[in-house]
């Protein structure tokens, strides 16, 4: 009887081990189709968001596979890609003001600070809204309440900060690493929104 139910333990944490390196092996794949969807350069925000669904699907055992990541893809793109163009000039004017800090223009270094802690927001709040994303939603609507939760759940947006961070990290020491850990990055933000779902 004991030897039944410790092998009845080993096979439970055989099984949980072998899900768990399962999810981790699937982040790693949507991280390799979100890279590949976001060569469109506006298309960042449709690829984050078929990703975090694609993976919030895995995770809740019901399916899922590329045609639903392209499908999701396309439903996304639809009002995703003014999203990424809104991002890339965020990007643009936080260049800026970063060059007018390096200038040593007067007040340069506070906008500058200013500007780059406004893009982390703006991005942290960008992947909290595409982790929650779902056909027929509206990326306004989702942006503003994902601002809303980057400013009230701040360990949950400090969370989200360091996956960034390692992704970041991982281009900076093996530059191809960077692809597959945006898969983590969208598991970090799928995790935080159902962290705070849940409180």
């Amino acid at each position: 009887m004991a030897r039944a139910r410790a092998k009845a333990r080993t096979t439970r944490g055989e099984s949980v081990l072998g899900e768990r390196f399962a999810v981790f092996a699937e982040c790693l794949l949507t991280g390799v189709w979100i890279a590949v969807a976001c060569l469109g350069v506006v298309t960042y925000p449709a690829a984050f968001a078929a990703g975090a669904r694609h993976l919030r699907r895995r995770t809740t055992h019901r399916g899922g596979g590329l045609p639903e990541f392209v499908r999701d893809f396309r439903t996304a793109l639809r009002g995703g890609w003014i999203v990424g163009l809104a991002g890339w000039a965020v990007a643009g004017a936080v260049w800026v003001d970063v060059l007018a800090a390096r200038a040593g223009l007067p007040g340069g270094p506070f906008a500058g600070a200013v500007g780059v802690f406004a893009l982390i927001g703006a991005a942290v709040a960008l992947l909290r809204a595409a982790a929650v994303w779902a056909p027929g939603t509206s990326w306004r609507a989702s942006l503003a309440d994902a601002g809303r939760r980057t400013v009230l759940d701040p360990a949950g947006s400090f969370l989200i900060v360091c996956g960034l961070a390692v992704v970041a990290l991982s281009a900076g020491f093996v530059p191809p690493l960077a692809v597959p850990v945006l898969g983590a990055a969208a598991a970090a933000a799928v995790a935080v929104e159902e962290r705070h779902r849940h409180r």
